[in-house]
């Protein structure tokens, strides 16, 4: 049977992978957005959550932030309209706790809950080649892969409901890290008078290489466009939420912290609204008084 899927959240990540959804014709999918101008641009029907959610089969959220997926569903009461056998599919980025106490609440409705936030960005969300951590009941995933699939190449099941959300806020910790600590040894390097991108083509062949030097660095910081489509201060959240995890599991984290405190700085300090995360790159060379982008090809070493 073809699944009903009501899909809320066409963002910079939500309108590529409910296109892809769409496309790969794998589910009856209706959308909605806050936006409504967003949900035009695909070739399928807009309706009102608070009607389809009675009507869905899967209610799949791709919105910025926990505090959003609660307010759907417990403040406009969308658990309250599924049927029993429903899956609730959050794609979004939320704070695991939130989810495991929804993952209960919807038990209790004979609602199931998985939680599957994605990882490679709007490129990737565009190509449907996003990675997706996957956390629930191992039946209720399986009633959903035929739709990660649309949208991911590399879906990898976590653990119980949760686990996708910590996994998913650990890992942009880890890569908030690459970003912040490629920035100070560019930096340190173009102060000695090396050239950036140079330093960017021979860390990228050597054993400093990160994801954050290998994807980021010359398309968007070097670059100076500073437009990857990961705002900075989705980033500080994810961080936030990974530092909690931290806190809560007892385990020291002096590295992650320093990096955390200085992204929030860097968000506090960036007028732009909407400022992309790599602008965490800039704001530590501006600290030393360099601009990567104005300094690449032309720094001489001593």
């Amino acid at each position: 049977m073809t699944k009903r899927v009501l899909f809320i959240g066409l963002g910079v990540m939500g309108l590529p992978m409910a296109r892809n959804l769409a496309a790969a014709g794998v589910c009856d999918l209706v959308v909605h957005d806050v936006d409504p101008a967003r949900a035009q641009e695909l070739s399928v029907p807009a309706g009102d959550p608070r009607t389809e959610a009675a009507q869905a089969d899967v209610l799949l959220l791709m919105v910025p932030s926990s505090d959003i997926v609660e307010s759907l569903l417990l403040g406009d009461g969308l658990l309250d309209r599924l049927q029993p056998g429903a899956i609730v599919l959050d794609m979004s980025s939320s704070r695991p706790a939130s989810t495991v106490e929804l993952a209960k609440r919807a038990a209790g409705r004979g609602v199931r809950f998985v939680d599957a936030p994605v990882s490679g960005g709007q490129a990737r969300a565009v190509t449907g080649e996003l990675s997706i951590m996957v956390g629930g009941d191992a039946d209720a995933v399986e009633q959903v892969r035929p739709l990660l699939e649309a949208m991911g190449t590399t879906i990898q099941l976590t653990g119980p409901a949760g686990s996708g959300h910590a996994l998913k806020a650990l890992n942009n910790l880890l890569s908030a890290i690459g970003l912040a600590g490629a920035a100070e040894v560019l930096t340190t390097g173009t102060r000695f008078g090396l050239d950036p991108k140079i330093m960017l083509d021979v860390i990228n062949s050597s054993t400093g290489r990160n994801h954050a030097t290998q994807v980021k660095y010359e398309p968007y910081v070097l670059s100076g466009t500073f437009d990857s489509g990961f705002a900075l201060s989705l980033m500080v959240k994810d961080l936030r939420t990974a530092l909690q995890i931290a806190e809560d599991t007892g385990t020291p984290t002096p590295v992650a912290r320093a990096v955390v405190d200085a992204a929030a700085q860097a968000l506090d300090d960036t007028p732009e609204p909407g400022a992309d995360h790599t602008v965490l790159a800039r704001w530590i060379a501006a600290k030393a008084g360099v601009d990567l982008a104005e300094s690449a090809g032309r720094a001489t070493a001593p």
